[in-house]
C-alpha cells in the first residue's frame, strides 16, 4: 500500500529526509508516495527521479524542482481561471 499527500501538503514530508540528498536517494525514499495532483496522480519518486538536478541542498529546492517537472495542469485547481481570460 502506498502513502498518499497533495501537492499543497508534499513540502512538509520532503523536510523529513536530510539534506543535502542526491537525486538516486531522494527517489528512493519516497517513491512509495503517491503525489495527487489536479488532474490525477503521480509517483513522488518517478517525479523526482526526472528532476534535473543531481543533489538537493533543502526541501526548499526540491519542492522547486518537483513544481518545474510537474504539468502546469497538475497544480491548479480543474476549472479554475488563472487570470489570463
Amino acid at each position: 500500500m502506498t502513502d498518499t499527500v497533495k501537492v499543497a501538503r508534499v513540502k512538509p514530508l520532503l523536510q523529513e529526509i536530510d539534506y543535502p540528498v542526491s537525486r538516486t536517494a531522494a527517489a528512493t525514499a519516497f517513491d512509495g508516495f503517491t503525489l495527487v495532483l489536479a488532474d490525477g496522480e503521480a509517483n513522488l519518486g518517478d517525479l523526482i527521479d526526472s528532476a534535473g538536478r543531481e543533489t538537493f541542498e533543502s526541501a526548499d529546492d526540491l519542492t522547486t524542482e518537483l513544481n518545474n517537472v510537474m504539468p502546469i495542469e497538475a497544480v491548479g485547481e480543474p476549472g479554475q481561471s488563472d487570470g489570463d481570460a
